[in-house]
Parts: structure tokens; C-alpha cells; sequence
């Protein structure tokens, strides 16, 4: 099964991919820093990712890889 898989160690919490997400199942990680001190994204249903791509469209920092998950 495909799906967005994000690297939330490069990710800056711009929020890009939260808009782009046309199912809605990305968030700013509100209560969690990663190591650079950011508000990773990230996604919270994954079962409900459909693979579009368009969070990896949106990344401006190449956080997020479309990738077969087991």
C-alpha cells in the first residue's frame, strides 16, 4: 500500500502540506518539537492516505516521500 510518509526531523511546520491534503488528514504536531525546534506535520490517519501526492507538491523542504508501507 502506498503512502505519504513524512521525515519530521526536516520539517519546519509551515503548513503547506495541511492545506494541500484534499482529505484532510494532515496537522501541525501542536505539543510535540522535533530536534530543529519546529511544530513537525505530519499525518494522523494514515489508513486514510490515498497516495495523491499532493503534500509532496506542497513540501517546499522535501519532507514528505510517497513510499510503499507494509
Amino acid at each position: 500500500m502506498l503512502r505519504a510518509v513524512f521525515r519530521e526531523e526536516r520539517c519546519k511546520g509551515c503548513g503547506l502540506c495541511v492545506v494541500a491534503c484534499p482529505v484532510h488528514i494532515i496537522e501541525n504536531n501542536q505539543s510535540k518539537l522535533n530536534e530543529k525546534g519546529y511544530f513537525a506535520s505530519g499525518i494522523v490517519e494514515p489508513e486514510k492516505c490515498i497516495a495523491c501526492g499532493m503534500c509532496v507538491e506542497a513540501c517546499p523542504d522535501l519532507v514528505i516521500e510517497i513510499k510503499e508501507v507494509k
